[in-house]
């Protein structure tokens, strides 16, 4: 499986983006900290944080009996870029379906 397609099978359930956002606005947090916003259990949030670390989306620190966790940055931009240069090659594709049909 590539990067891109680890991304974005990450990103697709909401509550990993939930955990994302809350991660973003926070800096890091505990699996303890982040499950207390969301409607579910705390284990639920350490399943959900595994499939965004195995994603390389977080990253997870020991710091005595907690674990904080992150945001990582290097594949989310990666994911970025490739889709701009996925929007890119739609706008060209629509300028020239444009182009043509004003020809007409």
């Amino acid at each position: 499986m590539s990067v891109i397609e680890e991304v974005l099978g990450a990103l697709d359930d909401p509550t990993r983006r939930a955990l994302l956002d809350q991660l973003a606005e926070r800096g890091t947090a505990t699996a303890t900290g982040l499950s207390s916003r969301l409607p579910i259990t705390r284990q639920a949030v350490v399943q959900h944080l595994a499939v965004l670390a195995k994603a390389g989306l977080v990253s997870g620190e020991r710091h005595g009996r907690e674990r904080w966790f992150s945001i990582r940055t290097e594949r989310i931009s990666e994911t970025a870029r490739w889709l701009d240069g996925l929007a890119a090659k739609w706008d060209h594709r629509l300028d020239t379906i444009k182009r043509i049909a004003e020809e007409e």
